[in-house]
């Protein structure tokens, strides 16, 4: 494998609070991405997302670690590291309202320092790509949060920087927009224009546009790996037994008391018990202990979670 265009080592954020005392954001993360890779990065709120994308920015200075933004050091050298990476962060944050989406355009073009003949054309692709053309000489206020929205995403991929950073992207979108912006990113990532690194909650854009996930829990990276090795990792393991009628509380005891990871629910007139099995011989037991309580067993089969389910499992820590 080529070398990494971006590395984050042991990386640490302290926030210093007199009132609260230290706060550890992030606790010694590491971590790396490859060129025209796109990489998912995944927590619950407060589990430090959003520090190491301001970090990588060099928009927030970390406490110790180091950053390598395409062979820049962007503690050292944030002046060279900037000129490499793009940050979108919250959504539409870094569009200036009073310019119209072709003078945004121009402007973040020229501050990295592109000649406006050079780039001229480029902005042409990028306003039919976002379907901005009937507004291209509107105030970026006067836009709905969508159309901001785009236009933030399409100004940081104006500058060509080769790594891009997306800090919740389709935070607040209507359906359609939101699609709408997926497909571009998806676009983007199947034809290998950037490397970008995504922070999101809407599972369904994580599942679509990255092949890779890192789940941060509490400052620290709990996974790092491709999400169809997480999903088969998952699907291994989880099963489902539907039942018919109703299981009585000495029934329910005695399954839960026999096996860990078991959850038991109702679904009109039958039972569901769905269970996460590390020895697929133990299907047989459970089968076996349904059979010895009178339980009629309808089905059986395994369960295939999608990305939000098995974010949710690893953050509780249901797989290490």
């Amino acid at each position: 494998m080529s070398e990494p265009v971006l590395r984050v080592i042991n990386l640490k954020k302290i926030y210093r609070s007199r009132r609260r005392g230290d706060i550890v954001a992030v606790d010694n993360v590491s971590f790396s991405v490859y060129k025209n890779e796109v990489v998912g990065l995944l927590g619950p709120n407060g589990a430090g997302k959003t520090t190491i994308i301001k970090s990588i920015g060099t928009i927030l200075r970390p406490t110790a670690g180091e950053i390598w933004v395409d062979g820049a050091d962007a503690i050292k050298n944030s002046r060279a590291a900037l000129e490499r990476v793009t940050a979108v962060l919250e959504g539409n944050r870094n569009v200036y309202w009073r310019l119209t989406v072709k003078d945004n355009l121009e402007l973040f073009a020229g501050l990295q320092g592109q000649s406006l003949r050079s780039v001229r054309s480029y902005i042409d692709e990028l306003i039919e790509m976002f379907n901005l053309k009937e507004k291209v000489q509107e105030q970026a206020r006067a836009l709905s949060r969508g159309m901001q929205q785009k236009l933030a995403v399409a100004c940081a991929l104006v500058k060509r920087t080769p790594i891009l950073l997306l800090d919740e992207p389709t935070l607040g979108l209507d359906v359609e927009t939101s699609y709408e912006l997926r497909w571009i990113l998806k676009r983007m990532a199947e034809q290998g224009q950037r490397t970008i690194l995504l922070s999101s909650h809407d599972m369904n854009v994580v599942q679509d546009i990255c092949e890779r996930v890192i789940i941060i829990n509490h400052g620290r990276i709990v996974v790092d790996d491709k999400i169809e090795n997480l999903k088969r990792l998952f699907t291994a393991s989880a099963y489902r037994f539907e039942i018919e009628g109703h299981l009585n509380q000495t029934q329910e005891q005695k399954l839960t008391e026999q096996f860990d990871l078991i959850k038991i629910s109702r679904d009109g007139p039958r039972t569901v018990i769905e269970a996460e099995l590390l020895d697929d011989q133990r299907v047989y037991e459970i089968i076996d202990v349904l059979k010895e309580n009178g339980c009629r067993l309808e089905s059986v089969g395994k369960q295939y979670p999608d990305l939000e389910e098995i974010f949710l499992r690893v953050v509780k820590g249901e797989k290490r």
